[in-house]
């Protein structure tokens, strides 16, 4: 098993810099998320040459590896342009992770809720192009649900990563998305849920968040009243509300061998002692 961080936090470090924090941390794996000027959020990537011999540089003179690169695109908007960018951006983050030589790659359903229909259509559209570049370039994908995506809860995402029936797509298990991916189900039974994608669970995030119904139905006040918007904080173990033994005795049950991802982002003020907590504890729970 690959414990790595979502180095998000530290975002605003030049990227060489960036790493060795990591590495003097403690942690031997990165999952690369979204940074402006190597692969922004839903634009084309900007890693040329140069950033990609960079990155491969600081990574062998560290030691440190990348777990996965996660990219994020509209690959399913119900708008044929945007999912026709998304799917150029897609090939061409493809390629870089290829010259870094990962092997995996996650992200998002994306699309719109309240276009579901035509936003599943768009995303298989997406995967009758992209999947046989996974396949040909040996990369496997791992997908999760998302709040404000198409396919926003658990089963529903497994099935629909099941009938990709390709045996290096997978599911992500969000955990500070436990109570969004639960949908109306009482008390958001982590483990019937991991339980569900069995076999294909292959990699989980881990920060905790709140109930957003919480006890009296209303955790949060939004405005205006009926808003859609889909609220949540990926905070430190303990902060929140997941069921944190569940989470991790469910794991250990499961044999789980895949990607652990620290994916705190809400205490920027103190990212280096919340990341060094969450390895601490992570490695506790999963590895000793």
């Amino acid at each position: 098993m690959k414990i790595a961080i979502d180095p998000f936090m530290f975002r605003d470090l030049p990227m060489a810099e960036m790493v060795r924090t990591v590495a003097d941390m403690g942690y031997s794996h990165i999952e690369l998320s979204p940074r402006a000027e190597f692969m922004p959020f839903f634009l084309h990537p900007r890693a040329d040459d140069a950033r990609v011999a960079e990155l491969r540089s600081v990574l062998r003179e560290t030691g440190v590896e990348l777990s996965s690169i996660l990219p994020l695109y509209k690959w399913s908007s119900p708008d044929e342009t945007e999912r026709r960018d998304a799917v150029r951006y897609w090939k061409r983050m493809i390629e870089v992770a290829v010259e870094l030589g990962v092997t995996l790659m996650n992200s998002e359903f994306n699309g719109r809720p309240e276009r579901a229909a035509e936003s599943e259509g768009a995303f298989w559209r997406s995967m009758e192009e992209l999947l046989p570049v996974f396949e040909r370039e040996g990369i496997a994908l791992n997908l999760e649900a998302h709040p404000d995506d198409f396919c926003e809860e658990n089963d529903p995402a497994v099935d629909l990563v099941r009938a990709i029936n390709r045996p290096w797509v997978n599911y992500l298990y969000c955990a500070p998305h436990t109570f969004h991916l639960s949908g109306s189900e009482p008390g958001a039974d982590i483990r019937r849920m991991m339980e569900y994608a069995g076999d294909k669970l292959r990699h989980v995030h881990i920060a905790d968040s709140f109930d957003h119904k919480g006890s009296s139905g209303l955790r949060y006040i939004l405005n205006p009243p009926g808003t859609p918007a889909r609220i949540h904080q990926h905070m430190d173990i303990g902060q929140g509300e997941v069921d944190w033994d569940v989470f991790f005795q469910t794991l250990r049950d499961l044999d789980f061998d895949g990607v652990a991802t620290v994916c705190v982002f809400g205490w920027e003020e103190r990212a280096r002692a919340s990341s060094e907590f969450m390895l601490d504890r992570v490695t506790k729970e999963l590895v000793t």
